[in-house]
C-alpha cells in the first residue's frame, strides 16, 4: 500500500492581473480542517476590502476529503479550477484560497478560468514541493514509573515525538509511518513493557500504559 504522497512544505504565493482585476493565490500545507479554516481566516485579515475568497483543500490520498468554494463568483469558474491544479501538480494535504480584487470589467466564464487557474499555478511552480511519508499520530500516556522505559524506547525506534506533555501524567505523541505501524507499535508495547516480543500480542493490557491513535499526516 502507497505511504507517501507529494504536498508543499510552506506558504506559498501566486498572482494574475487581467483587465484591472487582481487575483492572489496563498498555497498552505494542511492536514486537517481547522488548519485550511485558520489559513482562511489569515488571509481575510491581510486583505480586508477584498471581493472574492476562492478556494480549494484536498487532504489524505483517497481523494475523496475535498472541497471547492466559488465565493460568489459564477458556479465551478473558481474553486474547480483551483482544485485541478492540485492534480496537475500531484500534491495532497494542500488549501489555496485566491483573493480577487475586482477591477471594474467582467471578465466572463472563461476569463475567471483563466484567471483562478493561472493564480494558483503561478504559487504551486513557487513552491517547494516534496514527497513525505504518510504518518499515523499516536498518543502514548504513561505513569512515570515507565519514564525511561518509554522515552528509551521512542528513541531506540527512532520514532518522532510530535508533542510532550509532562504534567501529572506522561504523555507522548509521537508519528510511526502507517505501512510500518503494525510491527513498530508491537516493538514499543513490547520494549516498553519487557514482556518479549514473541508473548506480546498476547498481552492486551500494560499496567501504567496507554496508547491511542490521534490523527494521520
Amino acid at each position: 500500500m502507497k505511504d507517501t504522497y507529494q504536498t508543499i512544505t510552506e506558504l506559498s504565493e501566486g498572482e494574475f492581473r487581467d483587465r484591472g482585476s487582481k487575483f492572489f493565490a496563498y498555497a498552505y500545507p494542511v492536514y486537517n480542517e481547522e488548519d485550511w479554516q485558520n489559513a482562511l481566516e489569515e488571509v481575510k485579515k491581510a486583505h480586508p476590502k477584498a471581493r472574492h475568497f476562492c478556494y480549494a483543500f484536498r487532504i489524505g490520498l483517497d481523494r475523496n476529503n475535498f472541497r471547492a468554494n466559488d465565493d460568489g463568483e459564477p458556479s465551478g469558474t473558481a474553486g474547480k479550477p483551483i482544485l485541478g491544479q492540485f492534480d496537475s501538480f500531484e500534491v495532497t494535504n494542500i488549501f489555496c484560497v485566491v483573493v480577487r480584487y475586482f477591477g471594474g470589467t467582467l471578465l466572463g466564464a472563461s476569463g475567471l478560468i483563466n484567471a483562478y487557474r493561472t493564480a494558483t499555478t503561478d504559487a504551486l511552480e513557487k513552491a517547494n514541493i516534496v514527497e513525505k511519508t504518510v504518518e499515523d499520530i499516536y498518543k502514548i500516556t504513561f505513569d512515570y514509573a515507565l519514564m525511561s522505559q518509554v522515552m528509551n524506547a521512542v528513541k531506540g525506534l527512532e520514532l518522532e515525538m510530535v508533542r510532550q506533555d509532562f504534567g501529572n501524567i506522561g504523555i507522548l505523541e509521537v508519528a510511526i509511518r502507517q505501512g510500518e505501524k503494525v510491527e513498530l507499535i508491537r516493538q514499543l508495547r513490547s520494549m516498553i513493557s519487557g514482556i518479549r516480543i514473541e508473548e506480546i500480542d498476547k498481552v492486551r493490557v500494560i499496567p501504567g500504559l496507554e496508547m491511542e491513535f490521534v490523527y494521520t499526516r
